[in-house]
């Protein structure tokens, strides 16, 4: 069985993740920008929250026309975040807090700027990207080359993110560009990936979320050959960095985790496991993401089935090789705080996050209600299609002075502008309230991280799906969530359980009374 196979690292199995977009999260030179000493500064936040892991969205060099998604030089740190020796000082600071630090590895295409693709567009012998003397179909993801090689390149997003070849999984006739998986190209850069972990993983970065990870071999059905791309890189860090870790932008662990990852997101583009959870979808602009209903709606028209069911099927494929990862929401898509849910309505949904058995992955500001702010302008890249992804990143905000406390340039500087809202929380204002989402989130942690029934590795019994949603981890902790505004009940396993974090619900006369936006975790 897999997870007779493969072993996966003690702390990440006990993890709780932070994510931060670094231009947004703390500006340290006053340049509008967040850097990686800002990072730094503000690491005691988050040891005070209790998180143990921090991920960072790209940070090498890059020319930004895709918000650091098209990477120029994969070793060098992008000089408006700092230096390497400012990641070597926020790795060593982040240490002796008891953090990890995991990077943002983009495998999948890179800058047109990058060295590799200025040598690639001279020669027609450089196989490293994917090229074609005519166009190709999708026609869209073709871009001409003026350069000396001339023909087309096949780009993965947009015109400046050329795709690196890792072969096909399929050849056809009259297409010269589908090259197998073992050619020299394909294999080159299998190596290159290697030699970029292996810098980062030396300087001591805990492990990678993979962006885009399903996407490598082309015209791959089932992805067997990207599974196979992605076993064999989890078989080199199993052996040479084993306490290391990879965390897929797949959206599928059940084919993901079994591949090779040691975790897998559910994620928003892919069924409706998460969006029938908070349906925080991609560019909301205010409204949910797709209009079906969600648990955690207000109104209270959504349950568990479909949740359930992605879970349980993961979960069964998983086999206890890896975990499925449960973000709040990403810089892709829209936060928690959004469409008709407001910050004094999401304590239950971190409720259900912290006390489930997947891999809790919180994103930046999420955990003092910032709310997805519609429409921003578009700032690198922001503005995909229909998809404004730029309401999701917009400055981490600390406290009441100028800016948030985000940063010292002139508003007009901003990478993004700060929520106008005089109401916006703050984490200054947050700490100080105890009634705060921030406090709820920070005891909810410190129970996990205290509770291993609550963890990835307790078992759970679910004993009512609807509102309000109660189950059972380990057979010793009982968890209510009511993620609606009107009151629930439900008939009580236990006469009188022992309330270890509760917001709103008792157990009494054998029923649990669960009011509006409540939860309760408690020992039987």
């Amino acid at each position: 069985m897999a997870g007779d196979r493969r072993r996966v690292p003690a702390w990440l199995s006990e993890a709780v993740i932070y994510q931060v977009y670094p231009q947004s999260f703390a500006d340290s030179d006053g340049d509008g920008i967040g850097d990686l000493a800002g990072l730094t500064a503000r690491l005691d936040h988050l040891a005070w929250l209790g998180v143990d892991t921090v991920w960072l969205n790209p940070c090498f060099a890059s020319p930004f026309g895709d918000a650091g998604y098209d990477v120029s030089d994969y070793f060098a740190v992008a000089p408006r975040y700092g230096t390497e020796k400012d990641a070597d000082a926020l790795i060593e600071a982040a240490r002796r807090r008891g953090i990890r630090v995991m990077l943002d590895l983009v495998p999948g295409h890179t800058s047109h700027l990058h060295p590799w693709f200025q040598a690639s567009v001279q020669d027609p012998e450089d196989h490293r990207y994917i090229w074609s003397d005519r166009v190709g179909t999708p026609v869209r993801d073709w871009i001409p080359n003026h350069a000396a090689r001339g023909g087309y390149y096949l780009a993965n997003f947009y015109p400046i993110q050329p795709a690196l070849n890792f072969g096909y999984a399929r050849p056809r006739e009259g297409e010269p560009w589908r090259q197998p998986v073992d050619a020299e190209g394909p294999q080159a850069n299998r190596a290159a990936l290697r030699e970029i972990m292996g810098h980062w993983f030396g300087l001591g970065v805990s492990g990678f979320r993979v962006d885009m990870a399903f996407s490598l071999v082309k015209d791959d059905p089932g992805r067997v050959e990207t599974a196979r791309l992605w076993g064999g890189m989890r078989e080199w860090i199993d052996r040479a960095h084993p306490e290391c870790v990879l965390l897929a932008e797949w959206g599928d662990p059940r084919t993901s985790v079994p591949a090779g990852f040691h975790s897998d997101f559910f994620l928003h583009f892919q069924d409706r496991p998460l969006r029938s959870l908070w349906d925080n979808g991609t560019g909301s602009q205010g409204r949910w993401a797709d209009g079906r209903p969600c648990y955690f709606d207000p109104e209270g028209r959504g349950s568990m089935t479909e949740f359930l069911a992605g879970w349980y099927a993961a979960d069964q494929a998983i086999d206890g090789a890896g975990h499925v990862a449960l973000p709040t929401a990403n810089h892709d898509f829209s936060r928690l705080t959004c469409g008709p849910r407001t910050r004094d309505m999401v304590a239950p949904a971190f409720a259900f996050q912290l006390t489930w058995p997947t891999l809790p992955v919180i994103y930046y500001g999420d955990e003092i209600g910032m709310r997805y702010l519609p429409g921003l302008p578009d700032r690198e890249g922001s503005q995909l299609d229909a998809e404004a992804r730029q309401g999701s990143r917009s400055p981490m905000q600390w406290d009441g002075t100028a800016n948030a406390g985000f940063s010292t340039a002139p508003a007009d500087r901003l990478y993004l502008p700060v929520d106008p809202d005089e109401d916006r929380p703050t984490v200054a204002a947050a700490t100080a309230d105890e009634s705060s989402l921030l406090h709820h989130v920070r005891r909810l942690v410190a129970l996990r991280r205290a509770t291993p029934a609550l963890g990835t590795g307790g078992s759970v019994e679910v004993l009512h799906e609807g509102y309000p949603f109660v189950y059972t981890r380990g057979g010793t902790h009982l968890v209510v969530v009511n993620g609606r505004r009107d009151p629930a009940r439900f008939p009580s396993p236990a006469a009188r359980p022992r309330p270890l974090a509760v917001h709103g619900v008792q157990v009494r006369d054998g029923e649990i009374h669960a009011e509006g936006f409540s939860y309760g975790v408690f020992e039987l």
